[in-house]
């Protein structure tokens, strides 16, 4: 029989994934793959509704139905403070995960090298072994996951096609400086290299860190290809929208892509989450403040154990260590806790690059009476083992 490719042997099926199929097994609480137990926004759920009886069930324009493009550009334009076009400067995704990859393909020829932050969210490495591209990694050290100049100087020496930044960061919870966020444009710049960036997080930081978007940094938006989604935002995981936002040169390559990858996003999807973009900017501070208690809240919890673990300065994951409980690796002490207390995190290792095995992610976007009882366990884990 003929052998499968071989590019699938440089990585696994997805740990996130799989540790939600453990976790739905044994029935304990999932804090591994970061969806809400809570609904969208009341207005989201009504225009859902009514989408389910509108016409909108055939195909959309393939790079995304007219109206959510312009919500879209309305909402990014209020929030960043450039000047989009609908038609232009946007391709609607299946998610950020396509967007991810439609942007990966859309930057790079096999054999090009793309750097990428270790932590790392599982995706990238894969996205860029599927694009047939060398990624060349970049430790953030912890506890407050700080790059070195240096190290990401030498990289670009290696003279990259792109550079990935995840910001807020998903594992590990880093906001970018708009400091470093100069330095990472003005090496790109300097090297040639295209800047990717992922920001489904974007509304989900903590004071006194701030959100910058990198696009809208000063020569940086010709180079700059944004992913971003809805997911996150509005807790809408299940509905798989995102975009792919860039100039209208590189828009017209990636919409290539995402038309022979997906064709489109779902068409009544797409008109449902109008209701959500066009919500005020209360909305967002509201549920950045609401974030803001279940960090506290949760951070609290982890305390009570007696271990050491990282408080995010964005999205909603922390890192817990576990070394001190004796497990030989994350992954005994990762399956060993969904069978044995009931609760399910992630496997830290599946984020580094480094033979890195202390930690555990556990994300909080969660009801508070989820977190408690998983709080519970962790507590009685920590004291009993």
């Amino acid at each position: 029989m003929p052998a499968t490719a071989r590019r699938l042997e440089g990585f696994t099926e997805s740990v996130i994934r799989g540790m939600t199929r453990l976790a739905n097994q044994h029935g304990a609480l999932n804090l591994s793959q970061g969806f809400p137990d809570f609904d969208p926004p009341e207005a989201l759920l009504a225009a859902l509704e009514r989408a389910t009886r509108g016409p909108h069930h055939q195909y959309a324009v393939t790079w995304g139905a007219p109206r959510f493009r312009q919500a879209l550009a309305t909402k990014v334009n209020r929030c960043t403070g450039l000047s989009l076009d609908p038609d232009q400067h946007f391709v609607v995704t299946c998610g950020s995960t396509e967007a991810m990859m439609a942007a990966m393909m859309t930057a790079c020829d096999p054999g090009d090298k793309v750097i990428v932050f270790s932590p790392f969210y599982e995706n990238y490495a894969a996205d860029a072994i599927l694009s047939g591209a060398e990624p060349i990694f970049v430790p953030l050290r912890a506890p407050d996951f700080t790059y070195d100049p240096a190290e990401l100087a030498r990289a670009f020496e290696q003279k990259p096609k792109a550079i990935i930044v995840c910001n807020p960061s998903n594992p590990c919870g880093k906001v970018f400086t708009r400091a470093e966020l100069m330095e990472i444009v003005g090496l790109a710049e300097r090297h040639d290299a295209f800047v990717i960036t992922d920001e489904p997080y974007e509304h989900i930081v903590y004071a006194p860190h701030a959100h910058v978007h990198v696009a809208a940094l000063p020569g940086a938006f010709e180079r700059t290809i944004t992913c971003n989604s809805l997911s996150k935002t509005y807790s809408i995981t299940g509905w798989r929208l995102g975009y792919v936002q860039a100039a209208p040169h590189i828009i017209q390559r990636a919409r290539k892509v995402h038309d022979f990858l997906t064709v489109g996003a779902a068409a009544p999807l797409q008109e449902a989450a109008v209701a959500g973009l066009e919500l005020p900017i209360s909305y967002y501070q509201e549920m950045a403040a609401g974030y803001a208690r279940k960090r506290a809240l949760f951070s609290g919890l982890l305390a009570q154990t007696g271990l050491k673990y990282t408080e995010p300065q964005g999205a909603y994951y922390s890192l817990l260590d576990i070394s001190p409980l004796g497990f030989k690796t994350d992954t005994e002490a990762a399956e060993w806790m969904v069978k044995e207390v009931g609760l399910a995190g992630v496997p830290g290792s599946s984020f580094f690059r480094e033979p890195e095995h202390r930690y555990i992610r556990f994300h909080f976007a969660k009801k508070e009476e989820t977190l408690l009882a998983a709080g519970e366990k962790l507590v009685r884990l920590a004291r009993g083992r």
